[in-house]
């Protein structure tokens, strides 16, 4: 049997803390390439929303110049896993915010590796994920910088809240760099929301419920700054987010 037909294991880094058991009915899962070519500008908007496991892969090349804006909400009715890679020309720009939910016995889960190629290429990553229950929410990104790309600007930026104190989260950013002259970094935090946060909300008169459903929509908002359907995709999260509540 072909390899790429084989389920991985956990040996296998990018599915480290994935639901296996959930993940082996859709498994293979068809890879979806995406590619712009030279100074091409694309934006795509992925809504994991279904009742059902869902697993999508994508694979993203950019030409020199082009731009790629990617806008993810996971909040699958079961298992929902979205990977993507991402391969940057020079001068490239790839933009990825993501807000992952989940609850129950849930498992969500978010793989990224971005592939500085070339010069002058800048990513940045934001993933915001709320867990509640017994739910994981997983995080492995990686940005991997090629000999020879010079100039290259990658930020990760990814936080996880957790609703209650059986939930789980995962996250692993990662920075792998072969090349002088760059600049990148991440930034990873995983916590429950801010008591204080929520004291202050509480003294000017906002009962708990709405105050925690407020500091959480702002906590999600962030992924979905720029764009175009942004407006769309806080609402899907809210509605998201009053299941979790």
């Amino acid at each position: 049997m072909p390899s790429d037909l084989l389920l991985p294991t956990r040996k296998d880094e990018a599915f480290r803390y994935a639901d296996l058991a959930a993940l082996a009915p859709l498994w293979p899962v068809a890879e979806e390439r995406i590619v712009l070519a030279a100074g091409e500008r694309r934006a795509l908007t992925l809504t994991n929303t279904g009742a059902g496991a869902v697993a999508r892969d994508l694979a993203v090349e950019l030409g020199a110049g082009a731009s790629f804006t990617l806008h993810v909400l996971n909040v699958p009715g079961a298992y929902g896993r979205i990977a993507v890679r991402a391969v940057l020309g020079q001068g490239a720009r790839f933009t990825l915010g993501a807000a992952q939910l989940a609850g129950g016995e849930q498992t969500v889960e978010l793989v990224t590796e971005v592939t500085h190629a070339a010069p002058d290429a800048v990513s940045r990553q934001v993933v915001r994920s709320v867990a509640a229950g017994r739910a994981t929410a997983n995080y492995l990104g990686k940005v991997l910088v090629q000999p020879g790309a010079d100039g290259t600007d990658g930020e990760q930026s990814v936080r996880a809240m957790l609703l209650d104190r059986t939930a789980t989260a995962n996250a692993r950013p990662e920075l792998e760099i072969h090349a002088d002259d760059v600049k990148c970094a991440h930034g990873c935090a995983v916590g429950e929301l801010d008591a204080n946060g929520l004291f202050y909300l509480a003294s000017r008169g906002l009962p708990p419920a709405d105050a925690k459903r407020l500091m959480l929509q702002a906590f999600i908002a962030e992924a979905f700054t720029g764009a175009a359907d942004e407006e769309a995709l806080q609402e899907a999260a809210l509605a998201a987010l009053e299941a979790l509540l």
